[in-house]
């Protein structure tokens, strides 16, 4: 092993400590390692152990132990689909969501490639107004002047003392029930445009659809959903001949006018929480030089994916004080609740009037914090969405026929590095053993996120060299 050399010297703890892995008996698992993360920015630590046993042999086939590692633990990437969080893993999550999306428009995936012919339809679903606000149409906007693209002011209210600002972030706060409401109208509308029965329709056709939300300047949710017609068996079989398009876009009209949820509250009143006016029904062309090909609405579709609710201007954390839970007190062993001393009993991990947000985003996170303190919206756990401005669930969703799911990609991705690493075995003369009889056991422990000062070094050249390999195949430098 060589011998660690003196390093006081060097000032920056970063080159320190990499001056000092370089120095480890193992320099090469340690680039490993950080290269297999693919330009992670924050991966998560652990320790661990797994053992893969042949059932019939009772032979030990593989072992890993994260002691063995020159760092003592291992490293796996986040997996946050956020780009502003973690780009490397967002690009993953965005390609994955592309051939999700790819698959129930075009075949491949298990799915059959005639979807093609099916009647297919991109959707927009908007929020109504809540005031008027800044925007760029091609005309000069109600203020008066000309927005550029970029200008802060876009989305923000013409007058934020009347803008409704407690109706934003309720809508934000039950626009997932909104859009399992409209598919169900959805189904009922194309019954009565179809002048059929619900039973009649369900025995005849399947509708299949996957949908992902993005956030509208104005810190509004919108969705954009593809929307598919399928025969009784899912995507192998056609659609009935009067399953048309115009059928469909008729259908998602009269679902958009007809969905309405009501809230109810002692504070804020009676409130009705529906679809704005404005949303489109486009078809989907199978090829084609087209606005809305396969390729490009799959596209549309994994981009808006990994967007979130910073892309607005707002925060990518949580507000909510983790000791106290939001709530600013504590429960003694006495039953007897002091103040958390933590947040100094605000509730929040980090105060509303000091978030470097513009006045309409920060009003829209005071709204939720506020409104989550009222016993009949607790369910809607507005403390912990406050930063997503009251929208809460999942940004990306769909029916169990549309296609595949982002698990079995998942799946077929670890089955090839597994495939890769046998591969490497048989090279090197190991035996390899039937995947049918194995067994393993593993255990995982969470250590902490993120990496060592001189692996932080090594992460930032990982993700230039990706940047630099990305650069020149799109100049046609290297094959795509």
């Amino acid at each position: 092993m060589p011998r660690s050399p003196r390093l006081d010297h060097i000032v920056s703890p970063h080159l320190r400590n990499l001056v000092r892995l370089a120095h480890s008996h193992d320099f090469d698992r340690v680039q490993e390692q950080v290269r297999q993360l693919r330009g992670c920015t924050q991966p998560v630590n652990l320790h661990s152990w797994s053992v893969t046993i042949d059932h019939a042999t009772k032979e030990v086939v593989r072992s890993y132990h994260s002691e063995d590692e020159p760092s003592g633990r291992l490293l796996t990437a986040c997996g946050n689909r956020r780009s502003s969080r973690c780009p490397a893993c967002s690009r993953v999550y965005a390609a994955d969501t592309y051939h999700l999306i790819k698959a129930g428009l075009a075949g491949g995936k298990n799915v059959a490639d005639t979807v093609r012919s099916h009647p297919r339809a991109f959707v927009t679903l908007t929020a109504p107004s809540f005031g008027p606000v800044h925007n760029n149409p091609s005309r000069a906007c109600a203020c008066g002047t000309h927005h550029a693209d970029d200008d802060p002011a876009l989305g923000t209210p013409l007058t934020p003392a009347t803008y409704d600002y407690t109706g934003a972030v309720l809508w934000n706060a039950h626009a997932r029930q909104l859009w399992a409401r409209f598919t169900l109208y959805l189904r009922r509308a194309l019954a009565a445009h179809l002048g059929m029965t619900q039973k009649a329709l369900n025995a005849s056709l399947r509708v299949s659809f996957a949908k992902v939300a993005e956030y509208q300047k104005r810190g509004l949710a919108h969705y954009h959903a593809v929307i598919r017609f399928d025969g009784p068996e899912g995507h192998t079989s056609p659609p009935p001949a009067w399953a048309t398009f115009e059928a469909l876009r008729a259908a998602v009209g009269t679902a958009v006018e007809r969905t309405r949820l009501t809230v109810t509250s002692k504070a804020v009143g009676e409130r009705e929480i529906a679809w704005g006016t404005r949303f489109k029904a486009d078809p989907i062309t199978a090829l084609g030089d087209g606005e809305l090909t396969d390729a490009k609405v799959a596209g549309y579709v994994a981009k808006y994916a990994t967007k979130s609710a910073e892309d607005t201007g707002t925060v990518d954390r949580t507000l909510r004080c983790r000791r106290c839970s939001g709530l600013g007190c504590l429960s003694g062993s006495t039953h007897l609740r002091t103040e958390c001393d933590t947040c100094d009993g605000t509730g929040q991990a980090e105060s509303i009037t000091a978030l470097p947000v513009r006045h309409h985003v920060r009003q829209m996170i005071r709204t939720a914090w506020d409104l989550g303190h009222l016993p009949e919206f607790a369910h809607l756990n507005l403390w912990k969405w406050a930063h997503m401005l009251g929208f809460r669930g999942h940004f990306s969703t769909k029916s169990r026929a549309y296609s595949t799911t982002l698990g079995a990609l998942r799946d077929v991705r670890r089955a090839w590095r597994q495939a890769q690493a046998d591969a490497s075995r048989a090279r090197r003369g190991q035996p390899t053993a039937d995947p049918t009889t194995l067994v393993t056991n593993s255990a995982w422990t969470y250590l902490a996120t993120g990496y060592r000062p001189g692996e932080e070094f090594l992460a930032a050249q990982t993700r230039q060299d990706i940047a630099d390999e990305r650069r020149a195949r799109a100049e046609g430098l290297v094959p795509a």
